[in-house]
């Protein structure tokens, strides 16, 4: 089953649109499905335009496709847990929270908290994300904990905070503070960052590109051999962050001091 939807023109196109019950399960067992724009309640076919074609008898058999001005639309595929959802263009805050299963696909850019506090499934995301991609809400003390998000461009601040399982992939930059708070699961940033992996306790990350500002509490042992994009790399392994308990792994490719210079 594939539903394809795409927006309507609206006379105030900057009012986002709440749509967390825009996932694959309830395209399978609901006809009136319902969004917010703004405080005001709208079915669905104010927003969109609907096609639909053809059956499914389980939600893993049904695929959503967004199109149109779709930047401003939040929480897309929150609580998915199977099926796929396939954004043709960007795509608001808070998709894919809490997703446990399923794909999402966003052919541009994400806004910030990307796959907010998953369990599981894929998102791969082709543009940029935001600030605290895979990261924790306020106040929560678990980030990721399972899945992968896949970026293609790059990250903002606060990437993987909290993460504590799973695989985060950005393939360029990430801002400042990527991997803080860590607890487990696996952090790869193909291109520069600053100060990653803050008070880590647990779990990996490694940077392919400059680390700028390392922080002085991760201690330098040794060197290990990994591979990025095909490419045998030589890291330096630090292990941190010593000031709680140091049980992280960063692993960095070029020997930097710690302002990032060769």
């Amino acid at each position: 089953m594939r539903v394809i939807l795409r927006t309507k023109p609206r006379k105030k196109p900057f009012i986002p649109i709440e749509a967390e019950t825009i996932i694959p399960q309830n395209f399978l067992r609901k006809n009136d499905i319902r969004v917010y724009e703004g405080n005001k309640e709208r079915r669905l076919e104010e927003i969109f335009y609907i096609t639909a074609e053809g059956p499914a008898v389980s939600p893993d058999q049904v695929e959503i496709v967004l199109s149109g001005e779709t930047g401003n639309i939040k929480r897309v595929g929150e609580y998915m847990n199977a099926g796929r959802i396939v954004v043709e263009g960007d795509i608001g805050m808070h998709c894919g929270n809490f997703m446990s299963a399923g794909e999402i696909i966003i052919k541009g850019n994400a806004d910030a908290w990307l796959g907010r506090e998953m369990r599981g499934g894929t998102i791969r995301c082709e543009g940029n994300a935001g600030h605290y991609c895979a990261a924790g809400y306020r106040g929560e003390k678990r980030g990721m904990r399972g899945g992968l998000v896949d970026v293609m461009g790059s990250a903002g601040d606060f990437t993987a905070e909290y993460l504590s399982g799973g695989e985060v992939r950005i393939h360029g930059d990430c801002g400042d503070l990527p991997g803080v708070e860590m607890r487990g699961g696996t952090l790869t940033i193909g291109g520069h960052c600053h100060r990653p992996c803050g008070n880590m306790t647990g779990g990996t990350c490694m940077v392919f590109g400059r680390v700028y500002d390392l922080l002085p509490t991760f201690r330098g042992a040794g060197n290990e051999e990994r591979e990025y994009r095909g490419q045998r790399c030589q890291m330096m392994l630090y292990k941190g962050d010593t000031a709680n308990r140091g049980k992280g792994s960063l692993l960095v490719k070029k020997n930097l001091n710690r302002t990032g210079t060769d």
